[in-house]
């Protein structure tokens, strides 16, 4: 770090720190109070804005493994025994209900009583499995998370990785076949390749190896980190390109500032966690470049907007919640690597925008997010991709950070 100790705000940091703590304990609270499905096991698919339970709604994978990495992350920073029971529901849920018994892999949705709905392989599912059972392990050291989580690894080198080109094909059949529709959502391109798979390949990759030290998952981190490096951070403008073909060539003119300012300090963290010191000093200054650029997305209220299409010059005038919570880490990361005071002061307007207009204080949990005038959009607050993951990391992220910071 760059930051020299007399020139640490230690006060505010340490209020910023109690607020965050509050935060955390306040939505782990939500999630165990309203989302627990006490007829057909593990969590609810579905609460609306004004918490009202949808207990047919499917139940996603990606929701159940966040689910078990923050309650995992949760219970590793604070002993809380309560946070490792809720980590262990969902460990045994996902087990149960998602994983593919004859195939391999995770199924994209089961149905509310478990029965598989959309059973092909997201590449993206399989990664937060890899991510939410890596942290189980270090909560629980459950022998049996750790294998499953090197067998889904597996899995994605086997069937996915493009052994041409580099990188990961998206998205393939229940039995590993190629597929046509790839796509995450129907807001996405129907493309091979995407910059949001490749992120959450490396972060799941990355945990896998801090319980897991393969020599080749190494190099398959190693990998990815120079694939962002040299594929999809876009040379002149640092912001993410988001799709591809299978020859990196760019199919996307769209600019998502929340991707930007996740990927700022998460590919940096990959590089650490692997302890390539050059490529960590490489990363470091990519990681300043990424969120210099996303302060073209930041509003007057500390705010970030959602997406800008080039193309179209037509800026997505909506402030979702993630990209708030993901803009407290990457700007608080930027001001540990520079020293400049203006980083820390946006990540500390990113969270007073949240206190302001995406925490629901009466009910609990963050909005989905708020339209131009601050009107909530009529979205999930608990859903296929409404979790509790980043608003929760955000708030472990910056209390180790913060501890890390007054400490030394």
């Amino acid at each position: 770090m760059l930051i020299s100790n007399d020139i640490i705000p230690v006060k505010q940091l340490e209020y910023y720190k109690k607020e965050l703590q509050n935060e955390l304990s306040a939505i782990l609270n939500f999630w165990q109070q309203n989302t627990i499905d006490t007829a057909f096991g593990g969590f609810y698919g579905k609460l609306d804005n004004l918490n009202k339970v949808y207990q047919e709604a499917p139940k996603g994978s990606v929701l159940n493994s966040r689910i078990l990495w923050t309650f995992s992350s949760a219970y590793n920073l604070t002993g809380n025994k309560e946070y490792l029971n809720t980590a262990k529901r969902a460990f045994q849920y996902i087990t149960d209900y998602f994983i593919d018994k004859i195939n391999g892999g995770i199924y994209w949705t089961i149905d509310y009583k478990g029965e598989p709905l959309d059973t092909k392989k997201q590449i993206y599912a399989l990664s937060f499995a890899i991510y939410g059972l890596s942290e189980f392990y270090l909560a629980s050291k459950n022998q049996q998370a750790k294998e499953t989580a090197i067998e889904l690894y597996h899995l994605i080198v086997k069937h996915s990785y493009d052994t041409i080109n580099g990188g990961y094909v998206e998205a393939l059949s229940e039995d590993w076949k190629e597929i046509d529709d790839l796509r995450l959502s129907k807001k996405d391109a129907n493309e091979k390749k995407s910059m949001n798979t490749h992120l959450h390949v490396l972060e799941g990759f990355a945990n896998l190896y801090r319980i897991w030290t393969d020599e080749v998952l190494k190099n398959k981190i190693d990998e990815l980190i120079h694939i962002f490096l040299n594929h999809i951070i876009n040379k002149n403008t640092n912001h993410l390109i988001l799709f591809f073909d299978e020859k990196w060539s760019p199919k996307s003119n769209i600019i998502s500032y929340g991707h930007d300012i996740e990927a700022a300090w998460l590919i940096q963290e990959a590089a650490e966690i692997i302890s390539d010191n050059d490529l960590i000093e490489k990363v470091k200054l990519k990681s300043v470049q990424l969120a210099n650029a996303v302060t073209e997305g930041l509003d007057k209220d500390g705010g970030l907007w959602y997406e800008y299409d080039e193309n179209k010059n037509h800026l997505i005038k909506e402030k979702h919640s993630w990209p708030q919570a993901e803009s407290m880490i990457g700007f608080f990361n930027a001001w540990q690597l520079t020293g400049n005071e203006s980083s820390l002061k946006k990540s500390l307007n990113s969270w007073k925008f949240v206190q302001e207009h995406i925490l629901d204080i009466k009910n609990g949990e963050w909005f989905w997010g708020v339209k131009k005038n601050y009107d909530l959009m009529d979205e999930d607050k608990v859903g296929i991709w409404k979790c509790p993951y980043h608003n929760s990391r955000a708030c472990i992220e910056l209390i180790k950070r913060i501890n890390n910071t007054i400490r030394n």
